[in-house]
């Protein structure tokens, strides 16, 4: 988990990443960039594209999915990707309209207000350290690729989809020793819905209707997620 360690007793906030605080699903976006960034050709990278998304397909299990893409990453070496993904990620940011700004600024309200900040994502290191160091959040939860003499494996030793969000957000707070009641969270998807469960102040973004209708129920608070 990059960043600062939590100071004990800090309330924290917890960000889904993609969609939520960005705009985007960074992996995918990310993924189209470092294949031209190797030299791919652009029938290749059509192909390739397209095969990365057919992973979203409805009935595969979204954990399963994001092993298998993961796999696309063997052989090259941790740090070649990760430069890759700071370079997509200044690109991306100069096109503009990457982050939510309204959920940007909730992030760095919570911050000067002293909570710690903590984003968790299904994406990887490449993608949310640049991500996480822009907004100043304190930590990245993440999906975690094995590593063997500095070069990617192809498998996952952790992933952080759905239940493993709340998980990771659990074992937080009781480590930590702050009250999940005074914590917040984001999200933009039902995948998300157990770490909202978690916390005494959960946000949705966006308008997924699904748990937009949870939210009313629940009687949630609410973020349209404007990109800037």
């Amino acid at each position: 988990m990059p960043g600062t360690a939590p100071a004990r007793f800090r309330p924290i906030a917890f960000f889904d990443v993609d969609e939520t605080l960005i705009s985007i699903k960074s992996m995918f976006d990310f993924y189209d960039y470092f294949l031209a960034a190797v030299g791919h050709s652009e029938q290749e990278q059509r192909k390739l594209h397209d095969a990365a998304r057919a992973l979203l397909k409805p009935g595969m299990p979204r954990s399963e999915g994001n092993r298998l893409f993961y796999r696309r990453f063997a052989g090259y070496k941790a740090d070649e990707v990760a430069g890759i993904g700071r370079q997509w990620f200044a690109a991306r940011l100069t096109r503009g309209g990457l982050f939510h700004t309204d959920v940007l600024a909730a992030l760095r309200g919570h911050a000067d207000a002293g909570m710690t900040t903590v984003l968790v994502s299904g994406s990887f290191s490449a993608c949310l350290d640049p991500v996480r160091e822009h907004c100043g959040a304190d930590l990245a939860m993440c999906t975690q690729l094995a590593v063997l003499d500095g070069v990617y494996t192809g498998e996952v030793t952790r992933t952080m989809i759905g239940d493993a969000k709340a998980n990771l957000a659990r074992e937080l707070i009781a480590g930590t020793g702050v009250d999940a009641a005074d914590c917040h969270a984001y999200g933009d998807h039902t995948s998300d819905l157990g770490l909202l469960q978690l916390v005494g102040n959960p946000v949705v973004v966006g308008e997924n209707p699904d748990l937009g209708a949870i939210a009313a129920t629940e009687g949630w608070s609410r973020l349209a997620g404007i990109p800037g």
